[in-house]
């Protein structure tokens, strides 16, 4: 039975363009109405759309992530059963694992949200009892043969016009 709920007066009405806009498919929207028995209030529309965003749930990677073994005689601790995968290398030696695999605030703040990806990974390394030795932080925005622009990455949404204005100020 849906609970009775009151929106407050000044929220915005939920539109599909405001359910797009909030990274939500028209399934998942479709499925957050079946869970709720009702419409989601704008507050509602916003906790769904955090929780079931990459960063949160995986949801674009995971099928991905499946693809990785997760099991042998060399596995010690399997990836996504802890921080991070250990494996051993012999000789009393293993090597833990840890690889950033959703999206984190890069395209809205590249350079800062490269470093809170890389920050997780030695977090992730540190728990496992290990400590990190090499990192690697790939970050590409747009089509491979597109080259960056004066060494600098240009904001979500930018066309190279404006990323080149904004390099002349």
């Amino acid at each position: 039975m849906p609970m009775s709920h009151k929106t407050p007066p000044d929220d915005p009405v939920v539109t599909a363009e405001l359910v797009k806009r909030h990274g939500l498919t028209e399934e998942e929207f479709e499925r957050i109405k079946k869970i709720l028995g009702r419409e989601p209030n704008f507050t509602e529309l916003g906790i769904f759309s955090v929780m079931w965003s990459e960063h949160c749930s995986y949801k674009n990677s995971r099928k991905e992530l499946k693809k990785f073994p997760t099991a042998g005689r060399n596995i010690l601790v399997k990836a996504g059963e802890e921080n991070a995968g250990v494996v051993d290398i012999g000789d009393g030696w293993a090597v833990a694992f840890k690889m950033e695999s959703h999206n984190h605030p890069s395209a809205i703040e590249p350079f800062q949200g490269a470093a809170t990806g890389v920050g997780g990974i030695i977090r992730d390394i540190f728990t496992m009892g290990a400590r990190p030795e090499f990192c690697l932080n790939s970050l590409r925005f747009g089509p491979i043969t597109e080259n960056c622009r004066g060494g600098r990455v240009g904001r979500a949404g930018d066309t190279p016009a404006t990323t080149e204005d904004r390099q002349k100020q």
